[in-house]
């Protein structure tokens, strides 16, 4: 039996504590050999809130800003795509986090579809393939449009490659090639016209233009 006056260390994190007749769990966040005694009980510890506050924040609208960057687009695009899921699969057989058909997979090298859904680092690296592939394919076509208006979207590089995830860089070449007459949509009715728009916005100029870009079954390009 341990004697309330005793003092004693733990190594076990988190210290669950009963404070006053109620019981709220509090995580030490750090312990360090050469703790300064200056640091108060507050700066390691913080409380949980209770049920009740919990169920107040249902109606809060939580936002993840990320920079308009390569990051930034193929995070966003991924939550459109699947709401960032991995492991997913639609009705028409599209896959993972950024929904790639077996055709497209092919491309980047990727043919073990089981292991491409289990390994979100080849998913990943098949993304970036992908966009630096598509960089070389639609190459001439970027140089061309960026900056004019094409069936009321202002065309960016950062658009074009959106585009050209959702229905392929066939579809983007007949869209600004036809002045905007031409607009594929997917089996959902999603125009690349709405993706060109909504992803207009990001500076992917570090990706580079690959005509073979690949990866290998353990996700490096």
């Amino acid at each position: 039996m341990v004697r309330t006056n005793e003092v004693f260390r733990v190594s076990v994190l988190p210290l669950v504590i009963g404070l006053i007749g109620q019981w709220r769990a509090i995580d030490l966040l750090k312990i360090s050999k050469n703790f300064d005694s200056s640091h108060s009980v507050e700066e390691l510890c913080y409380e949980y809130p209770s049920s009740e506050q919990l169920s107040n924040l249902k109606d809060v609208n939580y936002q993840l800003f990320l920079k308009n960057d390569f990051l930034g687009f193929k995070e966003a695009l991924a939550f459109k795509e699947s709401q960032g899921r991995y492991g997913i699969v639609n009705k028409f057989g599209y896959m993972g986090k950024y929904q790639f058909g077996k055709g497209t997979l092919a491309l980047v090298g990727v043919h073990d579809t089981n292991l491409f859904l289990s390994s979100p680092a080849l998913q990943e690296k098949a993304f970036k393939a992908n966009v630096s592939r598509n960089k070389w394919v639609l190459r001439r076509d970027i140089k061309r449009f960026v900056g004019k208006n094409i069936g009321g979207v202002v065309v960016t590089e950062s658009g074009i490659l959106a585009a050209a995830h959702l229905g392929g860089p066939g579809s983007v070449k007949k869209f600004l090639r036809s002045g905007g007459k031409i607009a594929f949509q997917d089996g959902f009715g999603t125009s690349i016209v709405e993706y060109m728009d909504k992803f207009k916005s990001y500076d992917i100029s570090d990706i580079p233009v690959n005509k073979k870009a690949k990866v290998d079954l353990v996700g490096r390009i």
